[in-house]
């Protein structure tokens, strides 16, 4: 079972906070939540190398930029590999 976290953040921190959640790899999943809303779930391959998920991360990350500059706060929920 995946273990679960959540972030509020303002809206010009979240492009920053969301590749930071990508660099550190155990990551499985990162949604980003407004008023409630699911806006963007964005599931990621376990165990891809940091290189390539950041390439295939990267127009994502531009939608999430301009949804980013429209929104004052929003949540991000992290969905994290177990530690064994």
């Amino acid at each position: 079972m995946a273990e679960s976290e959540r972030f509020t953040v303002s809206g010009s921190q979240v492009v920053e906070k969301v590749k930071q959640l990508i660099r550190e790899g155990n990551v499985r999943r990162v949604r980003l939540l407004h008023d409630g809303r699911t806006v963007f779930d964005i599931p990621l391959t376990i165990g891809a190398p940091v290189a390539v998920a950041g390439i295939l991360a990267a127009p994502v990350l531009a939608a999430i930029g301009a949804f980013a500059a429209l929104v004052t706060e929003c949540t991000i929920e992290v969905e994290k590999e177990e530690e064994k």
